[in-house]
């Protein structure tokens, strides 16, 4: 059993051997509050849940550490004239990408710091970096401290480029840099922002700059060296490629491997603001069941750009009612069977070995599928044996993916008004085509038969009785 990934650093697929036999530290870049969360955070979330889920599986203790940063130019900026102070926006932010990431079943982090929370951390490894000369506090008084990008060489490694080559920081005002491309560490206060903003320090009061805020919660938490550093492909320069220099110019290891999500476009088209096609994370749950869209935004692999279109969630809700339409039949066909509940559920080899290879999920989801037109066929041949082992390897395979439609989590309320309404005018109407089969009136039974499958209601006939499904 060998786990690989793709480390964006060396931009090879290497081996995963983790700093601590059977134990993997993972820091996840999380969201900046600063406005309601769009889809491309819920698969950047989801991405690291699968990776979580996946390593677990493979016997690995994992620590997980998904930080907020709860304060930022937009933050302030956003709260600017808001009936609202700028930590009440940013929580109320907050609350809205954890509801996001609970309805799409991402398990919670280990730990979500918020960056207002470690900032004598952060003041630490400033310190460190001036001692050291990789940073500079401003001569013009204003409480600025940068990081001086031409003390460091090893800058730019992260993205293969060369300093020279870079445009400027573009992360504070050029109020007191001595290069253009080095990035703020601290910021000064400015008179206009609110006094809450603001944290003493040697430097002068103010706060922190971005890219600081990860390098000291990751070391917090993890320690100053570990195994995963991740985040979205957008991340890697300049907050990734600053972080890694900042922290290993202070003297830590830092994260051994990097690795970085795909992004989502919309019909070709990368999302943002000045397009006006971003879509809401509240707005994509509206349209399908929470269930449908987690398959829908975990069916490609984690490096790719998922580009949504009009019919991708339906054909995700196709997808995803063959493996339930499965689980449903070969529940009842085994139900009160020595055979219900016989299988072992443990995944195929070849599901693992698509999972293990840098989590390639299209491969372990075709391995899925195939076993459920397995278990299909093993229900039409009465093979009840086998088809109580095949429902135990897919219900491993969609524990393990998140999206087993038998678990607690994705069950609908069966007392809702229509479901009801629905059930019990099926119910009747298999009562009525039982009792014409019984009297012989083939001619009836097939006609409700009919008017049943017109509707798009599937009727199966077995041993224990007729059931019926959507089709």
């Amino acid at each position: 059993m060998t786990v690989r990934l793709y480390d964006s650093r060396t931009s090879a697929l290497i081996d995963l051997v983790p700093l601590v036999d059977g134990e993997v530290g993972m820091y996840v870049c999380g969201p900046t509050v600063q406005s309601s969360p769009h889809i491309g955070h819920l698969r950047s979330a989801l991405v690291y849940d699968q990776w979580r889920r996946w390593l677990s599986y493979r016997g690995y203790n994992v620590t997980l550490v998904r930080n907020v940063t709860d304060i930022d130019d937009k933050i302030l900026a956003n709260a600017v004239g808001a009936a609202e102070e700028w930590w009440a926006l940013a929580y109320r932010y907050e609350l809205e990408f954890t509801r996001g990431y609970t309805q799409l079943g991402i398990l919670p982090p280990t730990y979500e710091p918020r960056a207002t929370a470690s900032i004598p951390q952060m003041q630490e490894i400033i310190g460190h970096l001036i001692e050291r000369g990789h940073a500079y506090a401003a001569d013009d008084a204003s409480g600025d401290v940068y990081f001086d990008v031409a003390s460091w060489p090893s800058y730019g490694e992260l993205t293969n480029q060369r300093p020279e080559d870079m445009a400027a920081s573009a992360d504070a005002e050029a109020r007191g840099k001595r290069d253009a491309r080095d990035f703020a560490l601290w910021k000064g206060h400015k008179p206009e922002e609110p006094a809450s903003a603001s944290f003493p320090s040697p430097w002068g009061d103010g706060r922190p700059g971005w890219h600081i805020e990860c390098s000291a919660m990751s070391s917090r938490y993890l320690g100053t060296q570990f195994d995963i550093h991740g985040g979205g492909l957008d991340l890697r320069f300049p907050h990734h490629e600053n972080e890694l220099a900042q922290s290993t110019a202070a003297g830590h290891a830092f994260a051994n491997h990097w690795v970085h999500n795909g992004l989502v476009n919309v019909n070709g088209q990368k999302m943002s603001k000045s397009l006006g096609n971003s879509i809401f994370a509240s707005e994509f749950l509206d349209q399908a069941r929470p269930l449908v869209v987690r398959y829908y935004l975990g069916a490609a692999h984690y490096r790719s750009t998922i580009d949504y279109h009009d019919g991708a969630l339906v054909e995700a809700e196709a997808a995803l009612d063959r493996i339930e339409v499965f689980l449903d039949r070969v529940a009842r066909r085994l139900a009160d069977t020595r055979f219900a509940g016989t299988g072992v559920e443990v995944v195929p080899v070849e599901f693992a070995e698509a999972m293990d290879d840098d989590l390639a999920i299209p491969q372990a989801l075709g391995v899925l599928h195939d076993q459920v037109r397995a278990g299909n066929a093993a229900l039409d041949a009465e093979d009840l044996g086998g088809a109580a082992e095949i429902q135990a390897r897919v219900l491993a395979m969609t524990e393990v993916l998140g999206i087993n439609p038998m678990a607690v989590e994705w069950q609908t309320a069966v007392n809702e008004p229509a479901s009801a309404a629905l059930s019990t005018l099926v119910e009747k109407l298999l009562e009525d085509r039982d009792t014409a089969r019984r009297a012989r009136d083939f001619a009836s039974a097939d006609r409700i038969r009919d008017e049943l499958s017109a509707a798009g209601i599937q009727i199966e006939d077995t041993p224990t009785g007729s059931h019926w499904s959507l089709d």
